[in-house]
């Protein structure tokens, strides 16, 4: 285990350096980005590391109810704490031509979303992100600030998603609308209308790869649909589709978010019960399908369809997907990866929980009552000293 090294180091810069660590919902990876914010938004460095097979069948475990939830939650809170120490000192470590360890304010954790119980019953709202701060800070050595989602939730919001005020202060633009498409496990948008007086809106959408990675899991035992391209030789089957898009959730009012407890393998596999002999490869171009289509109905249900349209997140590396999304949204100005805005899509959700670090350190809020629904702006995320 890498730890903080006991001589101290010399700044090499009067920059803030943040690192934001982010592993989400599809379990693809924990990618670690290390961002400055002063003048302008800039990438220092940026790395993707693995998650073990065992942790992520614990995550995968915990993410649904089962035996022994507590147990298991103690032990891998602290497993997965070791891990993003161990990948944030790496990451450092890597990168001591550019920046000091002595260099870098805050971590930015997110954590790993267990449980997402964002219900209208204020009593009962929740949303669970383990991987200890605690631990983080100790064997890093920097203050580490995480739980952002908690706090909105107080304050009557859904915690989630709480990456479009991200999204506002880095690709907002006075001369068009734009769409930002984040496809992770999950699916949301923001839009961002270039008149800025309109509210900033944004909201989950519904699934994002966690359908097509579960499905093509079961059933040729890999990780996902390498760009799409063995659902790319199936057909939508229409019927199942229509089915499938009669999930309430698709129908409700923002603000609203989702997760793995709505969508996941099992959910689905109820769905199929009254489709038999579909093919696999029919069953996982339909879940392209709905991805795309719930996504490019919200946009046009909110007079964005002639916006710009960029994608983040893993989504954007499934072609077949992203060719679904241009055909529908045939009046889109530009559908297109975040890569045309001068940031890669890998490293969105990373960097935005280093802003948002940033943003707890400065005392600033963090969400946006607009896009959770909370009773007003609040300051995000605790903070946890080395």
């Amino acid at each position: 285990m890498n730890t903080l090294p006991a001589k101290q180091l010399t700044p090499k810069s009067n920059r803030r350096i943040y690192l934001g660590v982010m592993s989400g919902t599809s379990l693809d990876g924990i990618d670690i980005v290390a961002v400055s914010f002063e003048p302008d938004f800039k990438m220092l460095s940026s790395a993707s590391y693995d998650i073990p097979s065992d942790i992520k069948d614990l995550i995968l475990a915990l993410c649904l109810p089962g035996d022994n939830e507590i147990e298991k939650m103690g032990h891998l809170d602290v497993a997965l704490a070791q891990l993003y120490a161990k990948y944030c000192n790496q990451l450092i470590d890597d990168n001591t031509n550019i920046f000091s360890r002595c260099d870098v304010c805050a971590i930015g954790l997110h954590g790993q979303t267990i449980r997402h119980r964002p219900l209208n019953d204020p009593l009962h709202n929740f949303s669970l992100q383990i991987g200890d701060a605690n631990t983080v800070a100790e064997l890093t050595g920097i203050t580490t600030i995480a739980d952002f989602r908690r706090r909105d939730l107080a304050a009557g919001g859904q915690g989630a998603p709480l990456v479009p005020a991200f999204h506002q202060s880095l690709f907002s633009h006075i001369s068009n609308d734009r769409v930002i498409v984040n496809i992770g496990g999950m699916a949301n948008i923001t839009l961002l209308a270039k008149d800025n007086t309109q509210p900033l809106i944004g909201f989950d959408t519904g699934p994002g790869n966690v359908l097509l990675d579960a499905w093509i899991n079961k059933c040729q035992e890999k990780a996902y649909d390498l760009g799409g391209a063995w659902a790319h030789t199936g057909t939508v089957n229409k019927p199942l589709l229509k089915q499938l898009l009669t999930l309430p959730y698709f129908q409700q009012d923002y603000p609203k978010s989702t997760g793995r407890e709505q969508f996941n393998l099992s959910w689905l596999q109820q769905q199929l019960s009254e489709y038999t002999g579909l093919s696999d490869v029919d069953i996982q171009c339909t879940l392209v399908e709905l991805t795309a289509i719930t996504i490019c109905d919200q946009v046009s249900r909110q007079a964005f369809s002639m916006a710009q349209l960029f994608v983040c997140g893993g989504g954007a590396k499934n072609s077949f997907l992203m060719e679904r999304l241009d055909a529908l949204l045939p009046d889109a100005a530009i559908v297109t990866s975040t890569k045309a805005l001068n940031l890669a899509p890998d490293w969105v959700e990373a960097s935005a929980f280093a802003w948002l670090a940033k943003q707890t350190l400065a005392g600033l809020n963090g969400n946006c009552m607009t896009v959770t629904g909370a009773k007003g702006e609040r300051v995000l995320g605790a903070i946890y000293q080395p």
